[in-house]
């Protein structure tokens, strides 16, 4: 089953996926969501076959994401069709991966933004290094931190959840511990010591990962997280900005300043987004409801402006259509939320 973009193979007991796109820092494209999905579901039907490892093969990056290009050429050439199509069978991944009945391994060494925290949070076992930057950036871009982003982050204590959501704010490795986005931390010299001992005890992988764990740095972030919680408090976008400018501190500044930068339009879709996740009792309901989001957020016009001006033209300086918070109404809102026509919602691999 492996491609060029994708390895997968197996090791005695252990299944093992490596992504393989090093340009592109392994960012995901439809066909390798497709071999992930397939060799996921021979394994879990083979009783020889005990644990998974999810990793990437080289370079510097886990998984930077999905395939932004694709989409965007969707949004703008084919009214979303092949952008729908990426998103409905990435998003049957991610719930593949959530339920999978057997204990996945992600190592998250290096860039993992995305579609690669699409990946990564649903796996039982979930480690970070020292070269973790994990990241949810799609306000930057008029998009939103789909992939069950709703389900990862709206569980977050302390609103950090909403503060990532909106900033896209990178957490390294340590980080990611101390927030619960990861399980363990190794330096990422004893990552391949790991896979090895995974490889030969599979029914001990927590003991093994646990063996083998040393002192995490001190968090960055917890020293913010009284800020976060105050600043980030309400599910009303309008509320965060007044408070971080009512703020005399450069922390407040720095992040009202990035805040700036985002599609208002996104930041009012990822807090509901968050609200009405953390109000849900299954991933797939969340992936439903993230789907229909993504199909109208794909065709509105922030979404194609936002890669323009982020990604394509590195301008930076997008032009965002609602261009303030107090003109992205609740209308709109709710005509992005709503279902979709009959026969067109997602639903999970058989």
């Amino acid at each position: 089953m492996s491609t060029d973009e994708i390895q997968i193979h197996t090791h005695g007991r252990v299944g093992h996926i490596s992504l393989n796109r090093p340009k592109a820092l392994h960012a995901l494209t439809l066909d390798m969501c497709h071999a992930m999905s397939a060799a996921l579901s021979e394994w879990a039907e083979d009783d020889t076959i005990e644990a998974v490892i999810l990793d990437h093969a080289e370079g510097r990056g886990f998984c930077a994401g999905g395939d932004i290009n694709l989409l965007r050429e969707s949004a703008l050439n084919d009214g979303g069709k092949a952008g729908r199509k990426f998103f409905h069978d990435e998003y049957r991944l991610n719930h593949q991966l959530f339920e999978y009945p057997k204990p996945i391994v992600a190592f998250m060494d290096g860039i993992t933004m995305g579609g690669g925290v699409g990946i990564a949070l649903p796996c039982k076992y979930r480690v970070a290094t020292e070269n973790t930057r994990f990241a949810m950036p799609e306000t930057g871009i008029g998009l939103f931190p789909d992939v069950g982003g709703g389900w990862h982050l709206s569980r977050l204590g302390g609103r950090l959840g909403q503060f990532l959501a909106l900033t896209g704010a990178r957490l390294d490795g340590a980080e990611c511990l101390w927030a619960g986005l990861a399980t363990h931390y190794l330096p990422s010299d004893l990552v391949a010591e790991a896979k090895s001992r995974i490889l030969d005890k599979p029914g001990r992988i927590a003991g093994v990962l646990s063996e083998m764990v040393g002192s995490a740095p001190k968090a960055r972030i917890e020293e913010n997280a009284d800020k976060i919680a105050r600043h980030f408090a309400s599910d009303r976008y309008e509320d965060i900005l007044a408070s971080l400018e009512a703020a005399d501190t450069k922390w407040a500044q720095k992040e009202r300043d990035t805040l700036g930068t985002k599609s208002p339009q996104t930041c009012k879709v990822a807090l509901r987004q968050l609200k009405e996740s953390a109000e849900l009792d299954s991933f797939a309901d969340n992936m439903r409801m993230e789907y229909r989001i993504a199909s109208r957020v794909l065709v509105r016009p922030d979404f194609a402006e936002g890669v323009r001006a982020v990604i394509v033209d590195k301008t930076n300086d997008p032009k965002w259509n609602p261009p303030t918070p107090e003109e992205v109404s609740e209308d709109l809102l709710d005509s992005i939320f709503a279902p979709l026509p009959d026969g067109e919602e997602w639903t999970p691999l058989a």
